[in-house]
Parts: C-alpha cells; sequence; structure tokens
C-alpha cells in the first residue's frame, strides 16, 4: 500500500469510531470510503457492532457492502441517519467541499441533508485554501437540452466538459443523467455559484456542498487530525 492509500485508511478508520450499535450510516462513494466500508463489516463480524443500518449513496457502494455483509435500508425507511462517512475531492477548513469526481453528486448530497452527523474523510492532498483550486466542480444535467448548460455555464465564467465514460459515451449517473465538469478557477464565493447553478432548469444538482459537512478527517505523514464545523 502506497503512503496515500495508507493515510485515505487512516482516515477512514477513524471515522468508523462515530459509528455506535443501533445506528443507521450513510455509505458515500468513492475510495476512501471503501476503507471505511471495510472497518464497519470487520467490526460487525466480529460482534463489536450490532444492529446498523446502511444507506449506500450509490448502485456501486450498495453491491460493495452487500459482498461485505453489511445490513442495508432505504431512506424511506429510515429519513433520518444518524452519522454519514463520505470522501471529497476538495475541502477547505470551512468544512465546504467539492464533491462528485465518482459521479454520485445527487444521492450523496440526498443522504447528507438527511444525516445528524456528516463526517468527511480524505488524506492530505484534499485540503484546499479555496474550493476549485485543483478540482471542476461537477454538475449533474439532464441529458434532454445539455448543450444549453454548457452555455449557461459560460455564461457564469465557467468552461463546461461533459465527463465520458470509457467506452467514449456520455458518463451516466445512477439517474441516468449526464454530468458536466465545470472548470471556474479558485472561487471566492462559492455561495453565489451554488445558488445560481441551483436555479437552473436541466441542473439536476451540483457538486459544491456548503454547509453539510460536520466533521473533517484528514490523515497525512504525521498522523490524523479532525476538524470540527464552528457554527457562527
Amino acid at each position: 500500500m502506497d503512503a496515500r492509500s495508507a493515510w485515505k485508511q487512516q482516515a477512514a478508520e477513524r471515522a468508523v469510531d462515530f459509528v455506535r450499535p443501533g445506528m443507521v450510516v450513510g455509505l458515500g462513494h468513492g475510495s476512501t470510503t471503501v476503507f471505511a466500508l471495510r472497518r464497519i463489516a470487520a467490526l460487525i463480524q466480529s460482534g463489536g457492532l450490532s444492529d446498523v443500518l446502511g444507506i449506500p449513496c450509490s448502485s456501486a457502494v450498495e453491491a460493495e457492502a452487500q459482498q461485505l455483509g453489511i445490513p442495508l435500508t432505504t431512506l424511506e425507511a429510515h429519513p433520518t441517519i444518524d452519522v454519514t462517512i463520505d470522501g471529497a475531492d476538495e475541502a477547505t477548513l470551512d468544512l465546504d467541499l467539492i464533491k462528485g469526481g465518482g459521479g454520485a453528486l445527487l444521492r450523496e448530497k440526498i443522504v447528507a441533508q438527511a444525516s445528524r452527523r456528516e463526517v468527511i474523510v480524505a488524506d492530505v492532498s484534499k485540503l484546499v485554501p479555496k474550493l476549485g483550486t485543483h478540482w471542476p466542480v461537477p454538475v449533474e444535467v439532464a441529458p434532454f437540452g445539455w448543450r444549453t448548460q454548457v452555455a449557461y455555464v459560460a455564461s457564469l465564467g465557467g468552461d463546461a466538459v461533459l465527463r465520458r465514460a470509457g467506452d467514449g459515451a456520455p458518463f451516466r449517473t445512477d439517474q441516468g443523467n449526464y454530468v458536466l465538469d465545470c472548470r471556474f478557477g479558485t472561487l471566492d464565493d462559492p455561495q453565489a455559484l451554488a445558488a445560481r447553478l441551483g436555479a437552473r432548469a436541466g441542473i439536476v444538482e451540483h457538486g459544491l456542498f456548503l454547509g453539510l459537512a460536520t466533521d473533517l478527517i484528514v490523515a497525512d505523514a504525521e498522523g490524523v487530525r479532525h476538524y470540527t464545523l464552528q457554527r457562527k
């Protein structure tokens, strides 16, 4: 295991410490949260966690959790989630995030909004002074009229590129939508951009997760650090 993967594992396993018996747990999508899934599964098998139910953020995570033996439920059955463990493409110390690099942003945001506690795990490379430093903002759009959304993003000062699958066809989310990866540069006012994107018909969801995370766990060569949201 390389250093970065080891850091991901350390952060994810620290996040699992927030999971208690009887909890409903949101299961995030991505390479870092796979380590959390494995840790939860191991604790269930050993008897360290009982009566835990998971709500997966994607069909891929659902399949992984089933394979690991994690009992699953739905938001319809449990509309309030005790704690969600998820990753991020970028995170600031204000706990604002860019998410959606894996294409599960809509379900991830629904789960985050339903969570009492949203714990984000990351290696140190994901920590940035401002959102947009390295990653584009993923924007999930309806396939109908998707090119009009490219023009709209351009009107906001961004450059939108249609995400494609390995075979060259447009990437499709679990809902069958497309994803535009939109570069705006570093964001001085992510709230304003989120509002403009959220107001547009045809834009299903965007990857700016603002004010949703409650905890950020970051690992690097010096160890694991835990940041919490300071409410103003």
